[in-house]
């Protein structure tokens, strides 16, 4: 869930993770609770290499680690 908060703190951002995965607002704040939903903005930083280093700082994880996490939200 701190990869999502961290996703949604930049404008740009947040409107091209919506953009991208198609979710609006209310899909995002009802499905966060949803593996899926999680792992969209998991791999949303994973897709896009600066990003997923700068979550990964901002997290205090390595980038492996988010990675990591969204193929245990998949298993």
């Amino acid at each position: 869930m701190a990869a999502i908060g961290w996703v949604l703190q930049d404008e740009d951002r947040a409107e091209r993770y919506l953009d991208l995965t198609g979710l609006d607002p209310d899909s995002l704040r009802a499905g966060l609770s949803d593996p899926q939903v999680l792992g969209s903005a998991l791999d949303f930083l994973a897709n896009y290499e600066p990003d997923l280093i700068r979550a990964a700082e901002a997290l205090a994880v390595t980038p492996e680690e988010l990675v990591a996490a969204r193929k245990d939200l998949s298993a």
